[in-house]
């Protein structure tokens, strides 16, 4: 069976999206970020919430911590959290 096509019809070839630019990815917002936003604080009040310290110490090897708060705090994080001998 021979399908029959119009000559009308110009079939258009290859990517359509070739040679434009690719848009940018979204900001994503860290887990401590997110977490700063629920408990509204600001920056200059980081040192001061017990509730931001108490999850950085549960977090510390799990998710992104500013370098320059934990070292305020002396929290200290495992260096290989990987689990390989």
């Amino acid at each position: 069976m021979s399908r029959h096509v119009s000559p009308h019809v110009i079939r258009k070839r290859g990517n359509p999206n070739w040679g434009r630019r690719i848009p940018p990815r979204p900001v994503l917002a860290t887990e401590f970020e997110m977490q700063v936003k629920e408990l509204r604080l600001t920056p200059e009040t980081y040192l001061r919430s017990a509730a931001l310290r108490r999850w950085c110490e549960e977090n510390r090897n799990r998710c992104y911590i500013p370098e320059w708060l934990l070292d305020a705090w002396d929290i200290v994080v495992e260096s290989d959290v990987s689990g390989a001998a």
